[in-house]
């Protein structure tokens, strides 16, 4: 494992809620969208739920239930997604400064599909920092909380696990980064954390460390 204080050989970034602030926009798309199928769900309720998890993690929720059509369900979902990030979406404040000031190589792993995390990134103006180095749970057998896709994406960068940092926002991404035998730190900045206990959770998860302002990214170490 990486020791408390060594700079890591790679730096992995989530997507959503550690670059750009989107959890929020996509639980109120995902709560509006299943309301409208008469299926309730809160937006609270798709954190719990769905925060740092994949597509299958909702097919598997949902799955047998008669209102819920996956075939018609995901491509409206993504389309409404990105009608909503077009307008509202933001990256994470001070991530642009971070990222170039690393002193390590970086890259970016999310349960999100390759075309939403390229959107994302490039809405809010984030994509020349990571170039094509971006990894997501389509490469892989499993998604989060399982270890695949951090240690796939380490294995394409040339890094081994136990010199990779990781910075996620979710227990589930916590939890796939330290099974994984990586370091992990936690990150609570979105707009999803203010009215949740963000670093008790992380914490409980693994996490080695939790942060709030990417600003204060070294400072603790």
């Amino acid at each position: 494992m990486l020791a408390a204080r060594a700079k890591p050989d790679l730096v992995i970034f989530d997507c959503d809620g550690v670059l750009v602030d989107s959890e929020v926009l996509s639980c109120q798309c995902l709560s509006e969208l299943l309301g409208e199928r008469g299926i309730a769900l809160s937006e609270d309720e798709a954190v719990e739920l769905f925060l740092g998890r994949s597509t299958a993690a909702l097919l598997s929720h949902y799955k047998g239930d008669g209102r819920f059509d996956a075939e018609a369900f995901l491509p409206e979902l993504k389309s409404r997604v990105l009608q909503c990030f077009t307008e509202r979406l933001r990256p994470i404040p001070g991530i642009e400064a971070v990222v170039p000031c690393l002193g390590s190589p970086s890259c970016v792993a999310s349960s999100s599909d390759l075309d939403r995390v390229k959107q994302s990134l490039a809405l809010t103006g984030l994509a020349p920092l990571f170039g094509e180095r971006l990894y997501t749970a389509q490469m892989v057998a499993h998604g989060k909380p399982a270890p695949d896709l951090f240690l796939y994406a380490a294995a394409q960068m040339g890094v081994a696990p136990q010199r990779t940092l990781v910075i996620e926002d979710s227990v589930s991404g916590v939890t796939a980064a330290k099974a994984a035998g990586m370091a992990v730190w936690g990150f609570v900045g979105g707009s999803h954390y203010r009215s949740r206990d963000g670093r008790a959770m992380l914490y409980a998860a693994g996490a080695d460390r939790v942060f709030d302002r990417m600003t204060d990214f070294w400072s603790a170490t």
